[in-house]
């Protein structure tokens, strides 16, 4: 059953017309109804303000990780442990392929559902999920296979256990790893890129962001308690952080955002899945195209953020 968003109500009422409609073999009503639900949606969906794009990247149908691991990868083949603690299972490792092209797919999985939420640790990796994604990406280094990072967090666990077994040192050991890779790496925000614990997997020569993801140093909520100590403000927040993919491009900090169905990933999790496919295949064949590839990524990284001296 589909989940509608507050600002969707008017979408709801319209599909229960034609559903209405539909089981007394009222053709012509349902007819009716289904242009007014397609007008209705590019109205909604054409205008959304940048709180309603954190919704539906927080929306709970949306596909997480291990949705698009299952229906992009074959032969998978999942990689676990850091071999130095546990297996952190906030973040998945799969080596698999996707239409024949040989990939390893480092994933930052929710999980659905309260027992598997709890199983995922709500997506916030701990150290050791974030030294099993360099494991895998060393891996994957090894045998020349291009690296997919799915990023999909709130952020890194803020845990006493997690910060004793180094959290900060895991993350800045990948940004320093990834940005050295000797393979092609592509890295896409899903859903929510949240702080350090996204930025852990999303340095690449490719930065991408689904339609309605977001990116931020911090939630809103964190932003709104910290600023104003007031969570009303989280809205204020949001747009004053500039979290949407629009809003990056224009900055520069990510290199593409790829378009999703109307309404979000969740409405067609299988045309989500194949515009992720065709945008990793595309990248991977123009990182392979250019010979100084690391030099490039090297200058990318290096050209964020800008500051004036007076």
């Amino acid at each position: 059953m589909a989940t509608y968003l507050d600002f969707e109500q008017r979408l709801k009422t319209l599909q229960d017309d034609i559903d209405s409609a539909l089981l007394s073999n009222d053709k012509s009503a349902a007819d009716i109804r289904k242009q007014e639900l397609k007008n209705e949606k590019k109205k909604i969906y054409s205008n959304l303000n940048d709180y309603q794009k954190l919704q539906l990247a927080r929306h709970p149908d949306r596909p997480y990780a291990m949705d698009y691991i299952e229906l992009l990868l074959k032969d998978a083949y999942e990689i676990s442990g850091d071999r130095h603690f546990s297996d952190d299972k906030a973040i998945v490792c799969f080596l698999g392929r996707i239409d024949g092209q040989k990939v390893m797919v480092i994933g930052e999985e929710k999980g659905r559902g309260t027992k598997n939420k709890l199983y995922r640790n709500f997506g916030m990796p701990q150290p050791e999920g974030y030294r099993k994604a360099l494991r895998a990406a060393k891996m994957a280094e090894k045998f020349n296979i291009p690296l997919l990072c799915l990023v999909d967090t709130a952020g890194a666990y803020p845990g006493v256990g997690a910060e004793e077994r180094g959290q900060s040192e895991a993350i800045a050991k990948n940004l320093e790893e990834f940005s050295a890779l000797k393979i092609p790496t592509i890295s896409i925000v899903i859903g929510e890129g949240g702080s350090g614990g996204a930025l852990a997997i999303g340095v690449a020569d490719r930065l991408a962001m689904l339609e309605y993801s977001i990116f931020s140093v911090i939630s809103p909520e964190g932003c709104a308690a910290i600023l104003w100590n007031d969570p009303s403000k989280t809205e204020a927040a949001t747009k004053a952080l500039k979290i949407t993919p629009t809003e990056l491009k224009k900055a520069n900090l990510i290199d593409d955002i790829i378009k999703e169905p109307q309404g979000g990933a969740h409405r067609d999790k299988i045309e989500a899945a194949n515009k992720i496919k065709d945008y990793f295949l595309e990248s991977v064949e123009k990182i392979r195209s250019d010979s100084n590839f690391l030099t490039t990524r090297y200058n990318k990284i290096m050209s964020y953020g800008a500051f004036a001296e007076s």
